[in-house]
């Protein structure tokens, strides 16, 4: 038997097919070209319908559909949130899916990216074999994916591993409300704003990043004048590396995990300072649950979300 897979961003749609085991067979992508509301519904839709029907062809009809959304996914509703894609505040995804797919007896499962780029880990990467393991997820927002005791950590409302607002910093700030203080200070955008705030306070302070054009400013710029000894880029990042180690040391003294794997589009190049993270995280950790923790890159890199919605699937089709 075969499991679709699918991920949907902020800026496009990954759908893969998968083998039972877990063996991609196909992978494709679409951009979202600034569609909203229904015309993503449409696309997701439309690119399902496709694969079932090629795999409808073959020996191996399809038995089995994930989804992996940017957002909240509400379990009992089936309705979901995705604050980046407009017109998706509370949007019926899983009856629309529903209605291609029961028609052909195939089952249909959603769930948030975070809980899906932890079972991606635990299916096909770091974090196979492991009961208690979080996927730290650090790109233009953040959050957590955990594992505790075999099981996704969900939460009464399905919003657990929203880490973006731990709070990491007093006094409190009104420029934390919308997205919380470790989001704001250390995601990938956050970076590209302390850097910002950072060139307005020192209007003196050499750095290569004021040649640059400031609206258009984004992380890979601070990562690469990092890399060429700019002091305000390593200021930056040094500051990000603080919150990371926090947030590490955090998540290990609630949770006493056996990895946290690190992944989205920062981790990436931040995997560079996972012994820095490590160090800080030191600093704050219970000693002993930091001693037995692992601190890994992911394996499945920007895949982990499509994987992890492949093995929703295959998770559905068992129980």
């Amino acid at each position: 038997m075969s499991v679709i897979g699918l991920d949907l961003g902020a800026t496009k749609l990954a759908a893969a097919i998968f083998s039972d085991e877990g063996e991609l067979l196909l992978k494709e992508a679409h951009s979202l070209n600034g569609r909203t509301g229904v015309e993503v519904g449409m696309l997701i839709s439309g690119t399902l319908l496709s694969l079932i029907e090629k795999l409808q062809e073959g020996e191996e009809p399809v038995t089995a559909v994930g989804c992996c959304v940017p957002g909240i996914a509400w379990s009992e509703s089936g309705k979901v949130w995705a604050p980046n894609i407009p017109g998706w505040e509370n949007y019926p995804l899983l009856e629309e899916l529903k209605q291609v797919c029961e028609p052909k007896g195939i089952t249909v499962a959603i769930d948030n990216d975070r809980a899906c780029y932890i079972l991606g880990e635990v299916w096909k990467g770091a974090a196979k074999g492991c009961r208690d393991a979080i996927f730290l997820a650090v790109g233009t927002g953040i959050g957590a994916g955990i594992l505790a005791d075999g099981k996704i950590l969900r939460g009464t409302n399905d919003i657990a591993g929203a880490i973006g607002w731990l709070a990491l910093d007093k006094p409190f700030q009104d420029k934390y409300t919308g997205i919380g203080c470790f989001e704001y200070n250390a995601s990938g955008t956050g970076i590209v704003r302390v850097a910002k705030e950072m060139l307005a306070s020192n209007p003196g302070h050499s750095s290569r990043l004021r040649d640059l054009e400031e609206s258009a400013l984004t992380a890979v710029d601070i990562f690469r004048a990092y890399e060429k000894g700019d002091p305000l880029a390593i200021q930056a990042l040094d500051q990000a590396v603080q919150y990371w180690g926090m947030t590490t040391a955090n998540l290990v003294s609630l949770f006493n995990p056996e990895k946290i794997i690190f992944g989205g589009g920062v981790f990436g190049p931040a995997v560079q300072f996972l012994a820095a993270i490590a160090d800080e995280a030191r600093k704050w950790a219970q000693p002993i649950s930091m001693q037995k923790v692992k601190l890994e890159p992911s394996t499945l890199a920007g895949d982990a979300g499509l994987v992890g919605a492949g093995y929703l699937a295959y998770l559905h089709l068992k129980a």
